[in-house]
């Protein structure tokens, strides 16, 4: 099989997640200790970093890897889900995996795991460990898939745990409760490992210090460490913050939502500087101000052109919604276009009623089994007094609204990851985004 065949092969002979939901999701972590042990347990070969929660994981994950390279050191990051390619889910250092070593592990490896029948991602965690190993890595920054307790990366040990925040999301496997999902969460906080909590509610808060202490794991709130004053955004794009340790950083990672990541980060960096694996601020420095270059990030308040601006963001939950109503609510522009499509697990009701009323809409649908067909999606939006119409693909009503837009109008697309997989999908193949 050449590189294209490979790939379907991994979607269509393995549930994935992404495409069937829940059908998709194995509980429980035999799968993944079987291929770990036939792997010779790679992930022990290096240190790693386990990132979960509701939002957040992927900008945090990447900020800490883009921060060790400027370091110095070889970095391993294993990220779901991809946007345009599947090698985007394991790199090295920035650089995905070779197509070719994903067609080795698949035609030398088959014969061991098609018997076990594993699910897409506990398939693809064991050819990131066992990459990593072979390109002998200092560190992993893995991001758990879902949850955290029964999620396959959670056979690794890692140097720190960290738990970004808790929404309702994923609650057909989580729990129905803040506190529900906060124990699945928890269930990375590893003996005597610590632990790094973004945010917390009174609900979920009690949670992690009683896993914590469960387990002897020193834990730190980032919410009480204030390691962010201020943050001022440039054009939505270059922020600055102000920290009280670090003076001013820059940072390209767009949208006001990731003020409460960064502060996050600078905690968990401050755990590995009293490892001391980090020594002085300007890999610090360094690594934030160029997260996006060094590890690939994609997706997260990204600008795709100016006159029309059009940006793109992944945020696809209530929690995400949030704070993407608001900033998109503060723009000053002509009018605002908003190409928008959701999947079938999220709490869509919710987030219409997060939607700035103002805009235009251009309703549409991922190509993803998941996704809820545009009239649908329109039908909703009705009882929310939204304006707009449907398109049978996300391209379609990209360059629907990029037709009516003036020069000072913004154009936003999302609502979903796939929504934007398809959008950088559709610029990729017309040569508009770079992409390694």
């Amino acid at each position: 099989m050449n590189y294209r065949e490979t790939v379907e092969y991994l979607f269509n002979s393995t549930p994935v997640f992404e495409h069937v939901g829940a059908s998709a999701y194995k509980e429980g972590l035999s799968n993944s200790l079987a291929l770990d042990a036939h792997f010779g347990h790679p992930h022990r070969t290096f240190k790693s970093i386990h990132i979960a929660g509701t939002n957040g994981k992927g900008s945090c994950s990447h900020s800490i890897a883009s921060v060790l390279q400027s370091a110095g050191y070889k970095v391993g990051l294993y990220t779901s889900p991809h946007l345009i390619d599947f090698r985007e889910r394991i790199r090295v250092n920035g650089i995905c995996i070779s197509e070719q070593a994903v067609v080795d592990f698949v035609e030398q490896e088959r014969a061991f795991f098609e018997p076990l029948h594993p699910s897409f991602f506990e398939l693809t965690t064991a050819l990131a460990f066992k990459y990593f190993a072979e390109q002998n890595v200092d560190f992993a920054v893995v991001e758990v898939g879902l949850g955290g307790r029964l999620d396959c990366t959670n056979i690794i040990t890692p140097i720190l745990s960290i738990i970004t925040n808790i929404s309702l999301d994923h609650t057909q496997f989580l729990g129905d409760t803040l506190e529900k999902i906060a124990r699945e969460k928890a269930g990375i906080i590893k003996r005597s490992v610590p632990v790094v909590i973004g945010e917390s509610t009174e609900q979920t808060r009690q949670v992690f210090q009683n896993q914590a202490d469960k387990q002897g794991a020193p834990i730190t709130f980032a919410e009480d460490a204030f390691r962010v004053c201020d943050s001022i955004s440039f054009a939505g794009q270059l922020i600055v913050y102000r920290t009280p340790n670090n003076g001013e950083l820059q940072s390209d990672l767009g949208g006001v939502y990731q003020r409460k990541n960064m502060n996050t980060v600078l905690c968990a960096l401050d755990q590995l500087r009293e490892m001391g694996i980090l020594k002085g601020e300007e890999c610090v420095r360094d690594g934030l101000a160029h997260v996006c270059e060094r590890t690939g990030l994609m997706g997260r308040w990204q600008q795709i052109q100016s006159n029309p601006t059009v940006i793109c963001d992944t945020g696809h939950n209530v929690g995400g919604w949030e704070y993407l109503s608001k900033q998109l609510n503060d723009l000053r522009c002509r009018q605002l276009r908003i190409v928008f499509g959701m999947v079938d697990d999220k709490d869509i009701d919710t987030v219409m009623s997060l939607l700035p009323a103002s805009a235009q809409y251009y309703f549409t649908r991922a190509t993803t089994q998941r996704a809820i067909p545009a009239q649908h999606v329109k039908e909703i939006s009705l009882r929310f007094k939204l304006q707009g119409e449907t398109f049978p693909t996300v391209a379609e009503a990209y360059q629907q609204a990029l037709e009516d837009a003036d020069k000072d109008d913004f154009i936003f697309v999302g609502g979903s990851s796939y929504i934007v997989a398809d959008f950088l999908s559709f610029l990729h193949q017309m040569k508009h985004v770079h992409y390694n």
